[in-house]
């Protein structure tokens, strides 16, 4: 029986996913194992190793976004996965904006991020 569970998520861009995990400090892998318990691995493009035993994984749905794949009772072992994610989740829609705006050719713009609850 496996232990992974999968979650939607909103994020499209593999890039500032990428950056977005390595901002916070977390190992990234490519087409990389997940972790998870007794030893089990499930295949995923985008691996965030984590400290402890087991990772966090994305896979590439057909329309583009990311499902989040991870045996979420290990993570929580040595993490507050709740926190975890959220961070993940936060940094990486202030990079994807600030990507866009760069894109946009708007280099020296100000950007104002509020955060409310």
């Amino acid at each position: 029986m496996s232990h992974f569970s999968t979650l939607r998520t909103k994020i499209t861009d593999s890039e500032v996913l990428k950056s977005s995990l390595r901002d916070l400090g977390i190992s990234v892998n490519t087409d990389a194992a997940v972790r998870g318990y007794n030893g089990q691995q499930i295949q995923a493009d985008i691996v965030a190793t984590l400290e402890g035993d087991y990772d966090l994984g994305w896979t590439r749905n057909s329309d583009g976004s990311f499902d989040l794949i991870a045996d979420l009772w290990g993570v929580a072992k040595k993490h507050n996965q709740t926190e975890l994610i959220n961070s993940i989740n936060q940094k990486y829609a202030v990079n994807k904006t600030l990507n866009e705006v760069k894109q946009r050719g708007l280099n020296n713009a100000n950007v104002k991020l509020v955060l409310q609850n």
